[in-house]
């Protein structure tokens, strides 16, 4: 699939999380003050940062897309990483206000009120960001854009919330029990932490340059194996950027070929890999055999 089909599909999605979230915070805003209900400032909490995050998201996506330039020679795919870190960051801090507010509010409970106007914007905010998720899914599987992928994950742990808000909701309009907005609103802050350590772990493993996963690699081996020119390779490398990976290693070829058939060989394995690994960049050296490293 081609950059620019995948840059498309990118910016939809950032478009629909932005909107998404305009939405919400609106909707949520004005359920809270109706019902002041822990559990909706949570959800609202998150739809908030959902629009800060989103929007930085969405400069990622484009500032990503552009190409390689003399002072970015591998292009600008890490700023999807960085987005990613600062998102963790900021979803590790809601999740930690939200853990205190609901340990205070357990010892000390308040009433709630107009609960069927919070449980409708609840339901609201569970039809918007279920099919918000769904696309975004779609699109960061068929991109690779990390940016995506995070965002899809932040908008999923909001799903926990806004099902709390809708049960605690309930439970207070049905049988006064007002506890229980803020035992979920204490599941739904260690959610967001665990959701922060998945995205954080991962944009950092790739900002300090951690290598493709082990499958990856084995791929790119059994691609190489698959080749009887290849006498053997050595030195294979990997990095993932964003949404890239890059490839490269050395080749041991016969050395009394020519020149021009070893470069046909390194070109056929190179156009393999890229199919193999989608978004890569791939780098093939060609050594003479016997000039060392791993023998096949």
């Amino acid at each position: 699939m081609d950059s620019t089909h995948n840059k498309r599909l990118n910016v939809s999605a950032g478009i629909a999380s932005i909107a998404v979230a305009l939405i919400l915070v609106a909707a949520k805003g004005w359920a809270w003050a109706e019902t002041g209900a822990l559990t909706v400032a949570a959800s609202l909490i998150d739809s908030a940062l959902d629009l800060v995050v989103s929007m930085a998201n969405f400069g990622a996506i484009l500032y990503a897309a552009k190409p390689a330039d003399e002072d970015h020679r591998f292009g600008h795919h890490s700023i999807e990483d960085i987005a990613a870190l600062a998102q963790a960051l900021m979803v590790a801090a809601a999740g930690v206000m939200l853990g205190w507010r609901g340990i205070e509010r357990l010892f000390a409970p308040e009433p709630l009120a107009s609960e069927s106007a919070g449980i409708a914007v609840m339901t609201l905010s569970i039809l918007l960001t279920g099919a918000l998720v769904w696309w975004q899914r779609r699109v960061a599987l068929q991109t690779g854009s990390k940016v995506v992928a995070a965002d899809s994950l932040h908008y999923l742990t909001d799903l926990l919330p806004a099902v709390g808000g809708i049960v605690a909701l309930a439970a207070s309009a049905l049988f006064g029990v007002v506890q229980l907005d803020s035992a979920i609103s204490l599941v739904a802050a260690v959610v967001l932490l665990r959701g922060a350590w998945q995205i954080g772990g991962g944009a950092f493993a790739a900002l300090m340059d951690r290598a493709a996963p082990d499958e990856v690699e084995h791929k790119i081996a059994a691609i190489v194996a698959g080749f009887p020119e290849i006498e053997g390779f050595h030195d294979l490398k990997t990095r993932v950027s964003g949404a890239r990976t890059f490839v490269q290693l050395h080749i041991e070829l016969d050395g009394a070929q020519t020149l021009f058939d070893a470069h046909a060989v390194g070109a056929r394995l190179r156009l393999s890999i890229l199919e193999a690994v989608p978004g890569s960049e791939v780098l093939v050296h060609k050594d003479p055999s016997g000039d060392g490293g791993t023998q096949r």
